[in-house]
């Protein structure tokens, strides 16, 4: 067992047992033992995410992968949505196919900088379905590097090393989307000297795999997620519970939506509390709000409302809405369930706003005093 495979293999089981020690533990403010838990079950989702999207890659031979599931969740995902993502050289030129399969919204962004399976460091390209042609089957087509094109085309940057796709629904139908197959993307180098992994494993390949996969690990957990109360946070971020920032676009933050603009804060309630959030929605293409963990996975809206849409939502002429976060049903519209947790984060998104966007306001009351209508 001397070959450099086991010897990554090694790394990667030293690098988990690392990150489950720091990550699960006090250092990160995890005591509890379902907290503890719940974040060793965050971590198998980053490895399975890795595993699925990271292990076996090669910008020559692309394909589109899932990088969220109802049951697999990494870095704020989302119940309206699905996103994919495949590697890509910024020496090729790749050509993307797929269909919008009835979303409301659907972009690309090309990520920088995460070939080794480190985080994004920023969005240096961004494409919505406003600036691609879409067939009347919803089928489109566009373009990754080489010459420019009027539409549907996206320059790679020197750093370019990843390509994300979002699509949006916009729906009362929850989380029951299109099957995957139905988006058909397709991605393929057509042109450029990209290098190629060879067809059958190495001991080379599958090493440099194994500490693509730990690095891929680390960054989403030690590196993405500081300890509590350590680095600065993004501008739509609070740290106040109930207190919402004004919703901002996140600049050229890596894996974030430059069409959108964002709002969250988290909440702190009590056995009998429930937190009553006053919105409005604005004129935009897409607008949620979902209630994450800590380690910025969603609750599971496969079994309580935990995220609401403007077509889920009840809301007057003007789109004001009002929201109740609680631990149980009260009876009234627009609840959503905190699984009983007394602590969680509240996510608000905008995707292409026209105008100003209200910021969310919130109190806390006594569960009690909730009336049905």
């Amino acid at each position: 067992m001397d070959s450099e495979s086991w010897g990554a293999f090694d790394e990667l089981l030293v690098a988990l047992r690392e990150v489950a020690g720091r990550f699960a533990g006090d250092e990160w403010g995890i005591t509890a033992p379902d907290d503890q838990a719940e974040a060793l079950r965050v971590l198998l989702h980053h490895v399975a995410t890795g595993v699925d999207t990271q292990f076996e890659q090669d910008p020559a031979h692309p394909t589109f992968r899932p990088l969220v599931t109802p049951w697999r969740k990494t870095l704020g995902d989302n119940p309206d949505a699905r996103y994919h993502d495949a590697p890509i050289d910024p020496a090729g030129v790749y050509r993307i196919r797929g269909r919008t399969g009835g979303a409301v919204y659907v972009s690309f962004t090309v990520e920088a900088g995460a070939g080794d399976g480190g985080f994004s460091t920023g969005t240096v390209g961004t494409l919505n379905d406003d600036g691609f042609d879409v067939a009347a089957d919803g089928s489109f087509e566009l373009w990754l590097g080489g010459p420019p094109r009027e539409r549907g085309w996206l320059p790679l940057d020197p750093t370019a090393s990843r390509v994300t796709v979002r699509h949006y629904w916009e729906d009362v139908v929850g989380p029951n989307r299109p099957p995957v197959a139905d988006l058909a993307l397709k991605i393929e180098l057509v042109e450029g000297k990209v290098d190629s992994q060879p067809a059958a494993p190495t001991d080379a390949t599958v090493s440099e795999a194994l500490r693509r996969l730990a690095r891929y690990v680390r960054s989403r957990t030690l590196e993405a997620m500081p300890p509590p109360g350590q680095g600065e946070p993004a501008t739509f971020v609070s740290r106040i519970p109930h207190e919402f920032p004004p919703p901002v676009p996140p600049g050229e933050h890596g894996l974030a939506a430059a069409d959108a603009a964002y709002s969250m804060a988290p909440y702190l309630l009590g056995p009998d509390e429930a937190l009553v959030v006053d919105a409005r929605w604005p004129t935009c293409r897409f607008a949620n709000v979902v209630l994450w963990n800590r380690q910025l996975q969603t609750f599971d809206y496969l079994r309580a409302p935990v995220g609401l849409n403007r077509a889920q939502a009840v809301a007057d002429a003007d789109g004001r809405i009002q929201v109740v976060i609680a631990h149980e049903d009260p009876g009234v519209p627009n609840w959503l369930s905190t699984e009983g947790r007394p602590f969680g984060l509240v996510f608000w998104r905008f995707i292409l706003a026209e105008g100003p966007i209200d910021t969310p306001v919130a109190r806390v009351v006594p569960f009690a005093e909730i009336t049905p209508p």
